[in-house]
């Protein structure tokens, strides 16, 4: 029993001169232990004031997402032949991996899908409005397999691929 309680009053006088010396380490030489880094401190310094204007309060993605897809109107002519051209670009980047390159829902990746995915030249899908087509693009379709592009596709090459998609028109 007296062997237990010198060695256990070894063991803690080992512990506190162990501790005495990095305490004085720290305090007393130029380079000090990790607390010292300003890594463990990063609350110290005051936090930064945003600038006004950074952070977006208007306008942008939530605006098109809370819209009513009816009231969506393309902020581009989806006539104009450079913004279909365009827009069938960013198609054949994005979307005919799935749709296919007829457009039938037969592509590489889509033909391994149950249902296929839409013709995108079925009276269903041309009889949409824009708007709707617009955020099917953008937030998915909810209990299909269509992915939301909203943050692959910019605001408006979406426009753009409907544009292409409406250029499309009804499959005979």
């Amino acid at each position: 029993m007296k062997k237990i309680f010198v060695f256990f009053i070894i063991i803690t006088v080992v512990g506190l001169v162990a501790y005495q010396a990095l305490m004085y380490y720290d305090n007393n030489f130029r380079y000090g232990r990790m607390r010292q880094t300003p890594a463990v401190r990063p609350h110290e310094e005051p936090i930064l004031i945003m600038e006004a204007g950074i952070v977006p309060i208007n306008g942008g993605e939530a605006i098109y997402r809370a819209a009513d897809a009816a009231d969506l109107e393309a902020p581009i002519d989806i006539m104009e032949p450079a913004v279909i051209d365009r827009g069938k670009a960013v198609y054949f980047t994005f979307c005919a991996q799935c749709h296919g390159i007829a457009f039938e829902g037969d592509g590489t990746v889509g033909q391994s899908f149950h249902p296929l995915p839409t013709d995108l030249r079925s009276a269903v899908v041309q009889t949409k409005l824009p708007g709707e087509l617009f955020k099917s693009v953008s937030y998915g379709v909810p209990g299909g397999r269509q992915p939301p592009l909203q943050t692959t596709i910019t605001i408006a090459d979406r426009w753009k691929v409907v544009a292409f998609i409406k250029s499309l028109g009804i499959r005979n």
